[in-house]
């Protein structure tokens, strides 16, 4: 147990621990004195290795006004050195999201794959299959997260498992909705009828039988129309005939 203790200790602590061993060895010879002698070592471990890191952890840390989320760059504008944050984060007072992208640990409950898309991708959109589980329109796990993005915006690498999806710049903002993703961050989500129409229309990559399950939840819901799928769909170049064709196969 000392050969442990001197290992993990930190170096003002080995003297403190030689001591008490030469007294433990003089003092308590018998068996109960070691059963004292342990309990004086377990003391001696809690004092000088576990007391200390303890304490640090739940030392308040210097914010310097950044917000719960923020960006490594941010950070060094704020006057935190890359020595202090990487203590930070050892401490568990910040997590890292994604590449150069950080959070306070005590923030609020998030989720950090889509904390990190919005702060990456500023026109980020959720889309598809990914969409459809949102608006509970599909039983299908998605095994990445689907995110539209205006055609000649840059693709950022992430962390996340995020698959981009490029689309025209003309549609793009059509049913276009704003989802709080929590630390004051947001992303974009597209209605449900929006997500019908692209499903749709791009059953060839997605799955037929996926866009046609989404439907007809979509249908048995109270207040849908086809005429708003169709009038979506006008906007999107050969989309209206493939609605009416998908409706007629499901109705």
């Amino acid at each position: 147990m000392c050969t442990f203790l001197q290992r993990t200790s930190v170096s003002q602590s080995n003297s403190g621990v030689a001591c008490e061993r030469r007294r433990l060895a003089v003092d308590c010879p018998s068996p109960g004195g070691h059963r004292r002698a342990v309990k004086s070592l377990i003391y001696l471990l809690y004092r000088y290795t576990i007391s200390p890191v303890k304490s640090a952890k739940t030392t308040a840390p210097d914010r310097a006004g950044l917000p719960s989320v923020f960006s490594y760059s941010k950070a060094r504008a704020a006057g935190i050195s890359s020595d202090r944050l990487l203590s930070y984060r050892v401490r568990g007072l910040v997590e890292q999201i994604g590449r150069g992208l950080y959070r306070w640990a005590d923030a609020p409950a998030a989720d950090m794959d889509l904390l990190e898309i919005a702060h990456r991708s500023a026109k980020g959109t959720l889309c598809l299959v990914t969409a459809l589980a949102r608006h509970g329109l599909t039983d299908v796990i998605p095994a990445h997260i689907d995110v539209a993005v205006p055609r000649g915006s840059r693709i950022p690498i992430l962390s996340s498992p995020a698959h981009f999806h490029v689309f025209a710049s003309a549609t793009f903002d059509l049913g276009r909705e704003v989802l709080d993703v929590g630390a004051k961050s947001s992303i974009g989500l597209y209605t449900a009828e929006r997500t019908l129409v692209d499903v749709i229309r791009l059953r060839h990559r997605e799955g037929a039988d996926i866009a046609w399950e989404a439907l007809r939840r979509w249908l048995r819901r109270k207040g849908s129309k086809p005429a708003t799928l169709i009038k979506m769909a006008a906007h999107f170049h050969g989309a209206e005939q493939a609605i009416r064709g998908a409706l007629d196969v499901v109705q």
